[in-house]
């Protein structure tokens, strides 16, 4: 059996309006002690938009740490006052200008366990209208629409790599392949 880690202590070291950066002390019995560093979030929401048309929404977006573009489904942090639902529509309006008649919960994942304790749900979407709400202003999206063949061609061809999206994508598809049936 493995040795859990104890908590000893836990301080803040930064917040900001997303994130909280945290250090805990800990003890592994019997005689280990650390530090540990981390990540603490709300969670986030990840929402796979299905167009009447059987075309499927990414987001293409700059992103600032990579220093280039990324196609990516909607995606957000979960804000405190909302619950996982309402943050996942409100993040399609902002990110898309759609609102969902549909909106299913279909997983959750930890994106990156040994960094953050952030827990992502992901929604799948269809039944569309339009109803944007205004992005956060330093957010600028260029909406792209794949088919489901053309986006495991993206995967394939790593031009696709988003791990969230990545991740979403796997646990979501035969889900999305039953709406694209239906629609």
């Amino acid at each position: 059996m493995l040795k859990r880690w104890n908590k000893i202590s836990e301080e803040i070291i930064n917040r900001n309006s997303h994130w909280t950066y945290k250090l805990d002390k800990f003890e592994i019995e019997p005689n280990g002690k650390g530090e540990y560093h981390y990540v603490h979030t709300n969670g986030s929401t990840l929402i796979i938009p299905i167009l009447p048309s059987k075309k499927i929404l990414l987001v293409n977006q700059f992103r600032y740490l990579i220093q280039k573009e990324a196609l990516e489904f909607s995606c957000g942090v979960l804000e405190e006052n909302l619950t996982i639902h309402e943050n996942a529509q409100k993040e399609l309006r902002e990110e898309t200008g759609y609102e969902a008649k549909n909106l299913e919960l279909v997983a959750s994942f930890v994106p990156y366990s040994g960094v953050s304790n952030e827990i992502c749900y992901v929604f799948v979407a269809w039944n569309l209208k339009n109803n944007p709400l205004k992005p956060d202003e330093n957010e600028e999206f260029e909406l792209l629409e794949y088919s489901f063949e053309e986006i495991e061609n993206l995967i394939e061809n790593n031009v696709l790599t988003d791990g969230m999206t990545l991740a979403a994508w796997s646990l979501s598809k035969k889900k999305i392949i039953e709406i694209i049936a239906n629609l």
